[in-house]
Order: C-alpha cells, then sequence, then structure tokens
C-alpha cells in the first residue's frame, strides 16, 4: 500500500510520570502534540526513521511544551511550524489557533479543526482531526491535552467551574466513535472516584476490570471514545438522576443543577 493512502497511526510516547506526548505519522513524516520532553520524541522519530514536521500544542503547562525549544534547536534552518493557542504566550509558536480556526497539514494528510476549551487554562485548545478522504469511514481523533481525561477531567488552574462544564460539553458533543487522546495516563484513578460517584453502574465495573487489564499488561488504557466517557465519566454526567443525589449527598444542595453538580463534584475529586 502506498504510504499516502495509509490510514495515519498515533503513536504514545511515554513522558514524566504519566504523560503521553502523542506523535502522529503517515509513512515516514510525523507531527507531534504536547512535546513536554524533547528526548523521548528525538529517540521515536530516530528508531522509526521519521522526519517531524509540525509540533501541536494545546496550553502552556511545562510537561507539554518543555521540549518545544530543543525540538526546533536541532531543525534550525527548517521550517518546522508551531501551532498554538491564541490566548496563552507560548514562546515559539508560529501559527496561534482559536476556535473555527482550520489547519491543514499536508505532510501527514490531516486536517483539524480547533475548539476553546478554557477551565484548565485560560486559553486550553483542542485539535480534532477530520477524517481524510481515502478514508471516509474513520472515526474522529480528538487531541484534548489536560480538559477531558478518561473518566475524568482536569483541575481548574486558571478557569472557572463553568468554563470547564461547557468545554466538556462541547467535547461530548462530538461523534461517539471519536478517539480521545488525552495527556496523562490518570484512568485508574479516575475510576475509582468515578466508582465512589456510581458504585452500582455496571458500566464502571466493566471498565474497571478492563483498564486493570490493560495496565497490568503494562499498555495505555487510551484512547478512549467519547460514547465511553458518556457512559462512564461522572463529569459528562452531571445530567444523571443518580450522579446529581451523589453530588447532594457529599454537599447539600449541590445537586440542584448541572453546573452545580460539576462544580461539587471537581471539588471532591480534587481532595478525593
Amino acid at each position: 500500500m502506498d504510504s499516502s493512502t495509509r490510514p495515519v497511526t498515533v503513536i504514545p510516547i511515554s513522558a514524566f510520570k504519566d504523560n503521553y506526548l502523542w506523535l502522529l505519522c503517515r509513512g515516514a513524516e510525523a507531527v507531534v502534540v504536547d512535546p513536554g520532553d524533547a528526548v523521548p520524541v528525538e529517540r521515536t522519530l530516530a528508531d522509526r526513521g521519521l522526519k517531524l514536521r509540525a509540533i501541536l500544542l494545546t496550553h502552556h503547562h511545562a510537561d507539554h511544551i518543555g521540549g518545544v525549544r530543543a525540538l526546533l534547536d536541532t531543525r534550525e534552518g527548517q521550517s518546522l511550524p508551531v501551532y498554538g493557542p491564541a490566548n496563552e504566550p507560548i514562546d515559539g509558536v508560529t501559527d496561534r489557533l482559536k476556535e473555527g480556526d482550520r489547519i491543514v497539514l499536508d505532510a501527514i494528510g490531516i486536517t483539524f479543526d480547533i475548539l476553546d476549551i478554557p477551565g484548565h487554562t485560560r486559553g486550553h485548545i483542542a485539535y480534532v482531526a477530520m477524517p481524510d478522504e481515502s478514508h471516509p469511514e474513520a472515526p474522529l481523533l480528538l487531541f484534548c491535552g489536560d480538559t477531558l481525561f478518561a473518566a475524568g477531567c482536569g483541575r481548574l488552574f486558571e478557569g472557572t467551574p463553568a468554563q470547564m462544564h461547557d468545554s466538556l460539553a462541547k467535547l461530548a458533543a462530538l461523534p461517539p466513535d471519536t478517539r480521545v487522546y488525552c495527556a496523562h495516563e490518570y484512568t485508574l484513578s479516575n475510576l475509582r472516584f468515578a466508582r465512589a460517584v456510581e458504585p452500582d453502574s455496571d458500566a464502571l465495573e466493566r471498565r474497571v476490570a478492563d483498564a486493570d487489564a490493560t495496565r497490568a499488561r503494562g499498555e495505555p488504557t487510551l484512547p478512549s471514545t467519547i460514547a465511553l466517557e458518556r457512559a462512564t465519566n461522572p463529569f459528562l454526567r452531571v445530567d444523571q438522576a443518580v450522579v446529581r443525589e451523589a453530588a447532594e449527598r457529599h454537599a447539600p444542595g449541590a445537586g440542584r443543577t448541572a453546573l452545580s453538580t460539576f462544580t461539587a463534584l471537581r471539588r471532591w475529586k480534587d481532595s478525593f
């Protein structure tokens, strides 16, 4: 099969304690998402004979951008675009993006639509990779940084509960088979909290068993899917009576609305 007609491959690169840096490649061309550390990225590129053609950044935290300068310095003189959020001051960004923008990366044949998803940080963005013409049946690929996690969501370092709630609702509205590539291996700890919220959920019981087995094999629990998150992620289920009742038991009055339920769940998780 000609490399131009192959589907894009997404490779997880482990970094730090629990980060995933995502490498998208087609043929010998590659794009990296949130390279917090250049060393494992360079090692993976060399081992697989890949050429780095672009860098995508979701937000400004060091474990997501820390490797950018080193990656650029080793490619001095090359035209290597760095895409990042328009509303965050990140050195080295050549193309600043906001919701409604669309970028086309010809090197790997991928088009990304941009979503604004503030909450974890003020200017956080997500990249939604659209299916290419040779694989129209393929699911969307979502690179959402630290906003939506498998069975969880990011802490509110800069944004408000309302912002994060709205951002998660935006992501939850994507097609059910959308593959979710978040930036941390937090799944098991998030599932423990989810079971505290919904202890009688059969869907959660199955997901816990699957995640335990996956981690026992030393494999990533990612990607997830939007359908799986809708079924098992308490932060995407704040409109469900059972989740509101759990929030109410933990913080009386919290179950009145979806937003108050979300706010209570996030505070509960912060100290769980």
